[in-house]
């Protein structure tokens, strides 16, 4: 089994919990079972934290392992197969139960030492992604006010929502579940009302007009561009070794499509000499966000 993903570590937790079960805990032998779901509404990190959340409460606990790309989920559990599906079903991400099998000790504590031996290398390049987000959010969305362009204001919170994910992750580590859905929530509240400011904003300039600088638009798209290719380059070689890093390098690679259609409004903008182009594009990022954080608001306890 090759996808690292647990309680502890999973795509957008980059550090291991200490709720994450060791190998010289005993409850590991509680897995008695282990069952894989499909979840084909399962597309990014956020989805993967509100069912982490979801089932993080289950007495007996239970250990996860996603794959996005393929949106596929593994759940080690005990007798509680049930209420795992209960739950899974409330959420309403399209899952469906595909195969359950037994497991025995000796197989989780291979899982376990897997996943211990590629935590500390990617936590180091989850920790370099949030840096270069949270970095490109100021500058992007400074640059956005000034050169009066909606589309740098929803990329650069585009780049915060995913910074989010990563700064959740970090501060939440070890912490009680009510404790990382509180902060989880915060984080909600911060991308919708971004995102809706956004959104407004591109109703005011399309209905009282706006003079987008081109040149700053498309000079920031390449730098922002840039910035989400070093992102790419970081994961690269670890991109095929787990979801983990499999959803972060989605993440970037759909950060680079906003980047590029950024840089194409700017284009735009300057030989259509209108501000459509950018209001277009800064409408379809702020719904992606808007999107995105009313999901995190729905999460429950």
């Amino acid at each position: 089994m090759s996808e690292c993903c647990s309680n502890g570590c999973s795509s957008n937790t980059p550090e291991k919990s200490q709720n994450t079960p060791q190998l010289s805990d005993k409850s590991t032998l509680s897995y008695s079972s282990v069952s894989l779901f499909n979840v084909s509404k399962m597309d990014c990190p956020s989805e993967e934290g509100i069912i982490r959340m979801t089932l993080e409460s289950l007495t007996p606990a239970v250990y996860l392992k996603f794959d996005i790309p393929n949106r596929l989920m593994t759940v080690f559990h005990s007798d509680n197969l049930d209420e795992i599906i209960k739950r899974m079903d409330a959420l309403n991400f399209g899952s469906q139960l595909t195969s359950t099998q037994a497991i025995t000790p000796e197989q989780i504590a291979q899982e376990f030492k897997f996943c211990a031996e590629k935590d500390k290398t990617e936590s180091i390049t989850l920790k370099w992604l949030l840096a270069i987000n949270a970095l490109m959010f100021v500058l992007e969305l400074t640059v956005g006010l000034y050169a009066q362009s909606t589309g740098l204001i929803a990329d650069a919170l585009d780049m915060f929502a995913d910074a989010a994910v990563y700064a959740i992750a970090l501060y939440a580590v070890g912490k009680p579940l009510q404790t990382k859905l509180k902060t989880a929530h915060i984080s909600g509240w911060l991308q919708l009302l971004l995102a809706m400011g956004v959104i407004i904003e591109v109703i005011r300039r399309f209905i009282y007009g706006s003079d987008p600088i081109s040149l700053l638009m498309m000079g920031m798209g390449c730098i922002a561009l840039m910035a989400n290719i070093i992102c790419l380059m970081l994961i690269h070689k670890n991109k095929d070794n787990g979801a983990h890093m499999k959803a972060s390098w989605i993440f970037s690679a759909n950060d680079v499509i906003a980047n590029l259609g950024v840089i194409v409004a700017g284009i735009l903008v300057l030989i259509m000499d209108s501000p459509v182009p950018d209001l277009a594009i800064g409408l379809i990022i702020g719904l992606v966000v808007l999107n995105g954080a009313i999901r995190i608001l729905k999460l429950k306890s």
